[in-house]
């Protein structure tokens, strides 16, 4: 009857799905559990079938559960086939993050430069650079002057001095971030934007750069107009006893002229005319006419660009002229003295012997 009862039930064996261990387990205890009971019904017909009967439910239920366990395991591989494909599809969004790294790059390098445009005062960078150019080609006399031998030793000038205007610049930003907060809200230093380590860090290296490139150029023209204008930046600008030239008037005037109209002038000329062309010390016509235009000029730089100052000069006690004259008046002084200086421009260059001088001159004058 045993046997009968065991060989009436499939195989495990025909299920073709589902674990092989997970089935000999489950066909082990079914083959224990039978015989078990196989013992104790003989004694007893009624108990006997009793026991068959909860045998053959044992056993349907065995097999239910088996036939979830597989339907449950396909289900399982559907599940992680779906979760390998939605892995798979995701990998073509492995570029966003990197998309969105480069552009954050990208802004903040941007924003970088943006910084350190204004941190340099872009107007004196401008400045500064067409005043030598100029210059220097007043120690050419004739076109083959015009050589690589000129552009070399014009690269070296105009960039050492370029890097001292970053430092005489940035230097008058440390010393007036205060002051910058109300009248210049935009710049790095008073915007927050560099902190006042950064500052000076720019403005030190620009500095040691400046004379580095000055020493390495061996030319004493050179170097000494860049020496002049750190000690007359320095002095203008540095907030220290018996310094801070700033705040007086005709002290601010005298360093702005220094600089602007007799150094940039007459050293950055002999650096052209005794380093790069090797030529004796000649001080020309064009070289006093531009020194002196330029002297007109300057004065009206260091009026003019106090004007829109006045709030925060006043506050912190610089006593600028539009503070103590009024912006007006001081603007208008600044219209009579360009006037001047144009008018006779104007007059020299008519009076010129020669002919194309004479009416580029006049011809740029009536111009501007």
């Amino acid at each position: 009857m045993d046997s009968l009862l065991l060989g009436s039930f499939p195989n495990p064996s025909l299920i073709t799905t589902g674990g092989s261990c997970w089935r000999n387990k489950n066909w082990t205890h079914n083959n224990y559990f039978a015989s078990s009971y196989a013992p104790t019904t003989a004694s007893c017909p009624k108990r006997k079938i009793q026991n068959e009967y909860n045998f053959l439910r044992f056993k349907q239920s065995s097999l239910v559960l088996r036939y979830e366990g597989i339907e449950g395991g396909s289900t399982c591989q559907e599940y992680n086939r779906k979760h390998i494909v939605k892995a798979a599809s995701g990998q073509s969004f492995e570029s966003e993050p990197q998309t969105f790294d480069s552009k954050r790059i990208l802004s903040s390098v941007k924003n970088s430069l943006d910084a350190f445009y204004r941190f340099s005062r872009p107007h004196t960078v401008i400045g500064t650079a067409l005043s030598i150019i100029s210059v220097s080609l007043l120690a050419v006399q004739k076109s083959s002057d015009i050589s690589p031998l000129f552009f070399t030793g014009l690269l070296e000038a105009v960039v050492a001095a370029l890097f001292m205007n970053i430092y005489i610049v940035g230097l008058n930003q440390l010393s007036d971030i205060e002051i910058d907060k109300i009248n210049k809200p935009y710049l790095p230093l008073a915007s927050g934007e560099y902190s006042i380590g950064t500052g000076v860090a720019i403005v030190a290296s620009f500095s040691l750069l400046s004379f580095w490139l000055g020493w390495i150029v061996g030319s004493w023209p050179l170097f000494w107009a860049l020496f002049i204008s750190f000690v007359l930046g320095t002095a203008y600008s540095i907030n220290v006893p018996f310094l801070r030239w700033k705040r007086f008037a005709v002290l601010a005037a005298m360093c702005i002229l220094a600089v602007r109209a007799v150094i940039v002038q007459l050293a950055f000329f002999l650096h052209m005319q005794t380093h790069v062309y090797k030529r004796p010390i000649v001080f020309s016509r064009p070289l006093i006419f531009a020194t002196a235009f330029m002297s007109f000029f300057s004065i009206v730089i260091a009026l003019f660009k106090d004007i829109p100052d006045i709030e925060g000069d006043r506050i912190f006690g610089i006593q600028s002229f539009s503070v103590r004259l009024g912006q007006q008046r001081v603007f208008w002084i600044c219209v009579s003295l360009l006037e001047v200086a144009y008018g006779t421009a104007l007059m020299v260059g008519a009076a010129s012997p020669c002919l194309w001088s004479k009416i580029l001159t006049v011809m740029c004058l009536l111009y501007v």
